[in-house]
């Protein structure tokens, strides 16, 4: 029997690219959706989010699905966050109803507790309310209310991960001068192996918020109790891990 199929939405980033490799490598069957092809996996669709079709297309078959696609950080909300974050939002939870998947991750940030990780030194519990850091860190808010709104209507279960920081392309030397962010640090290997134990770990809950971060360097700044209890999973790199040293280091 072939592997049930996963799609990865936004998989041809930094993130989704960690995730397709650990995927494929525990053999998943993979489906990605990128706006650009996906290497690395055998079937590829290329859509934006905001075409309702085409996300409803690359969602047909799936057992699961991991949804990372967004614009990755605070943008114009009009032209950037509404239709990426909040309209393309609503297509995935569509799609992904339509499709019958019994799974959904959704990717969301640990910006939505900002103001708390500012102001008190205690790992932060997926159940404290949200102070989130601006119109990035609302729209992921909203993504997981109405990700429970959907587990409860239509019986899917929904994982929302509040992801620590996996730097982009010329931010990891930003992450280097901060302390605070050495602790935020989810490195590529710990990312696909989160997502991996997120979208096949047998879950008896419909919906749960949990953190994902490397290991910590000097505090926990999320609780990550819940995660292993959950998923069965915990980090394995710490900081600057996965990372090629140029790509940090001062020149």
């Amino acid at each position: 029997m072939s592997p049930a199929l996963i799609l990865v939405t936004g998989s041809a980033g930094r993130v989704g690219q960690a995730v397709v490799k650990e995927l494929v490598a525990r053999g998943e069957r993979v489906r990605g959706l990128d706006r650009v092809p996906t290497p690395g996996v055998a079937e590829s669709h290329v859509g934006n989010l905001t075409d309702a079709d085409a996300v409803r297309r690359a969602a047909e078959g799936a057992r699961a699905v991991i949804h990372l696609a967004a614009t990755p950080d605070d943008a114009d909300f009009m032209s950037e966050i509404l239709p990426n974050n909040i309209i393309g939002l609503h297509h995935v939870l569509e799609a992904t109803r339509l499709a019958g998947a019994k799974r959904l991750v959704l990717a969301s940030t640990g910006q939505v507790n900002w103001w708390q990780r500012e102001r008190t030194e205690h790992a932060i519990r997926p159940d404290e309310l949200p102070t989130p850091r601006y119109w990035y860190a609302a729209a992921k808010v909203f993504a997981e209310g109405i990700g429970q709104g959907y587990s409860e209507t239509h019986g899917l279960t929904v994982i929302a991960a509040r992801l620590g920081w996996c730097p982009r392309s010329g931010q990891e030397r930003e992450v280097a001068a901060l302390d605070w962010a050495k602790d935020l640090y989810l490195s590529p290997g710990d990312a696909g192996r989160f997502f991996h134990a997120a979208a096949t770990a047998p879950v008896k809950v419909r919906f749960a918020v949990v953190y994902a971060t490397s290991r910590h360097i000097l505090l926990p700044r999320f609780d990550l109790g819940p995660t292993r209890q959950l998923l069965g999973w915990s980090p394995q790199d710490q900081w600057p891990d996965g990372l090629p040293p140029e790509s940090y280091q001062s020149a």
